[in-house]
């Protein structure tokens, strides 16, 4: 775990998903973003929430948190890194993910404005 900026490329984390399924990947958006379209099998815990619950994140395991563009799931990335985790941000975020052909759950899913 580098200091830097903790961006990860959406390419990686589906690849990363590809080799551990239960990797610990969180929608940092609010519920009605999260229900238009997110990553299959993704936890949801709106940044807002994200203090209340980070005792329910795996502390031993890497955890990747998205939003709509990156700046919501940067910020959790960076507190959460802060606290001693291995955590990280997709760039460029849900829309980057969508743009560049990648699936959203449910199949009809949306990446919903903020």
């Amino acid at each position: 775990m580098s200091a830097e900026k903790p961006d990860i490329d959406p390419a990686r984390v589906q690849q990363w998903l590809g080799e551990d399924p239960d990797l610990q990947l969180i929608d940092v958006r609010e519920p009605y973003e999260h229900e238009a379209g997110h990553i299959e099998g993704t936890r949801l815990i709106g940044l807002v929430e994200l203090s209340s619950q980070a005792a329910s994140v795996d502390r031993e395991r890497p955890v990747v948190f998205y939003c709509r563009v990156g700046a919501r799931s940067d910020m959790a990335a960076q507190a959460f890194r802060a606290a001693g985790f291995e955590a990280y941000s997709m760039s460029g975020g849900l829309a980057r993910w969508s743009s560049e052909g990648r699936p959203l759950s449910p199949e009809s899913g949306t990446v919903a404005d903020h």
